[in-house]
């Protein structure tokens, strides 16, 4: 007899049992409940509100339905080096959409293609639902709320039961193409915990297409996939502020068309449980690039969240971004990242109160973001970040983490690398593309092979390939720095006064966090752009 303190079955199947028992599923069967095994997907808990993983104890009622198992991240095919002396590089693009294939595959459709996308040609008169919520001066607290919304009953949950059950509900309609709470997943022993997924198979089949990896900026391309084109039913919800301050819930509000609305979506690729895209002003057709209204957008899902387990990405051009339309990716993983464990040693503090950091003993170099006066300073602040970056072609990765409290900026030159042919063929043959979620430590493996020899080791080497070079990393910083806001800035102490709770970072990094200031002081001038014969990034 099973020691149940409490069970409820719905649609999903879902239910609690005793913490001091295992977990299990329950299978409604012709007016039975019959327990079966635990996900090998991880065991981590239950709702996030208590802290777990829901993917655990996901089931879709009645049986699951067939599925192909794919990759969410590009598969390395080749490169070459044009005549042009353009950086190019053939790639598997992951597939988000349920109609991206027929577009790849250059399939002519005739005007009001009739499949109830997100263009004009369909969207007029269509109820979408509406998530407006407040705007936040300041995030405080552990949930990620501002002190004056926190003690506020919101209309609906809106990690619990909006996104994640919506996200449910579009698993149960079979419009993911497979089920990535099936994926193998483990935290590898070591310090650090990194965690590997395997998740293969359908990578392998789809035609490789070339992207150029030397331009982090591109024009947008309405002749390619883009999220115009998704299908309404696989968007779960528009995600806007709201003008009257108070945060509504509008179950079948109207897509305001002549507005743009930005809209949340699931990935139909999926990596974890609840993995979704946040398309802002997804009407306006922007290209793949930050600006500071966009990354504020994602600060505030962070917030609205309240769950440090659920966490945005972003992922530039060059960076192993997929395509070319402005988006954000989120999902929720019940364990806390590698990165987010690192020690760190500050190196300034802007006017309005950002704190600036370096990332230390970690094998991929980069900049956190935290503090603040206001929410809008912390996220200017990033985002000018970024646009440097972008404006001289520098790829990067942005990982929001801590309900929006915490950004790491994240400067890369692995597809640059690639394409150059200096990755050795052994990473080149594990086929990880290390976008934002592998440099934060999730490593979605693709081969049986690289999941059973996972380890702390072999993800440092990957990730060591991903970093900028020292002198390269200081010279970044120090063109940040140019651009961002440092007037009546407070330079740190040396590395003696470093907050305990930072760790021994400093003693391996030697003076190298104080030669990002001593190199913002020393320049005069920005660094070049990079062109079409040379990459720098």
């Amino acid at each position: 007899m099973f020691d149940f303190e409490e069970l409820a079955v719905d649609i999903t199947a879902i239910h609690v049992v005793s913490r001091s028992f295992f977990h299990v599923r329950a299978v409604r069967r012709k007016g039975c409940i019959t327990p079966t095994n635990p996900s090998p997907h991880g065991g981590r808990g239950a709702l996030p509100s208590e802290g777990g993983s829901p993917s655990d104890l996901l089931f879709l009622a009645g049986g699951g339905f067939s599925c192909f198992f794919s990759s969410s991240f590009w598969c390395w095919v080749w490169f070459e080096l044009e005549a042009d002396d353009m950086l190019r590089i053939k790639r598997v693009p992951t597939v988000v959409s349920n109609y991206q294939e027929d577009e790849t595959e250059n399939v002519s459709r005739k005007t009001g293609c009739g499949r109830n996308c997100l263009n004009k040609c369909c969207i007029e008169g269509a109820k979408i639902p509406l998530y407006a919520f407040k705007k936040l001066n300041k995030i405080t607290g552990s949930k990620g709320l501002c002190c004056e919304y926190e003690n506020s009953v919101p209309p609906v949950a809106f990690l619990d039961s909006l996104l994640l059950g919506e996200w449910e509900d579009r698993m149960q309609r079979g419009l993911f193409r497979y089920d990535v709470t099936a994926c193998e997943t483990k935290v590898i022993p070591g310090k650090y915990g990194f965690i590997a997924q395997l998740n293969e198979g359908r990578h392998l089949k789809k035609r490789p297409t070339e992207f150029r990896v030397d331009k982090v900026l591109q024009p947008f391309d309405g002749n390619k996939f883009n999220f115009t084109k998704v299908g309404q039913e696989e968007v779960l919800f528009r995600f806007e502020a709201n003008e009257n301050e108070n945060t509504q819930f509008i179950p079948n509000a109207a897509f305001d068309v002549e507005n743009s609305p930005s809209v949340v979506a699931i990935n139909v690729s999926p990596i974890e449980y609840g993995h979704v895209l946040l398309i802002p002003r997804v009407l306006e057709c922007l290209p793949q690039r930050i600006d500071r209204e966009s990354f504020l957008l994602a600060l505030h899902m962070a917030a609205e969240a309240g769950n440090t387990y659920f966490r945005l990405g972003y992922n530039s051009l060059g960076a192993f971004a997929t395509i070319n339309h402005l988006h954000f990716q989120a999902y929720y993983l019940g364990v806390p990242f590698p990165i987010e464990k690192a020690p760190t040693k500050k190196i300034i503090t802007l006017k309005d109160g950002v704190i600036i950091s370096e990332l230390l003993k970690y094998p991929v170099r980069g900049l956190i973001f935290e503090g603040g006066n206001t929410l809008q300073s912390l996220s200017n602040s990033v985002s000018d970040a970024c646009i440097c970056l972008q404006e001289n072609n520098i790829p990067y990765n942005v990982l929001i983490a801590d309900c929006g409290q915490r950004i790491f900026l994240l400067p890369q030159c692995y597809a640059e690398k690639q394409a150059l042919g200096e990755v050795s063929a052994e990473l080149l043959d594990t086929q990880v593309n290390p976008a934002v979620w592998e440099i934060s430590g999730h490593m979605v493996l693709k081969r049986k092979k690289d999941y059973d020899e996972a380890s702390e080791e072999n993800a440092w080497r990957l990730l060591a390939e991903v970093s900028l070079s020292e002198e390269r990393f200081q010279e970044v910083c120090a063109l940040i720095f140019e651009v961002i806001d440092t007037v009546d800035a407070e330079n740190t102490e040396d590395s003696s006064s470093m907050p305990e709770e930072h760790g021994d970072g400093c003693e391996e990094h030697g003076d190298g966090c104080l030669k990002v200031v001593e190199a913002r002081n020393n320049t005069t001038h920005s660094l070049p752009v990079t062109g079409t014969k040379e990459c720098l990034v």
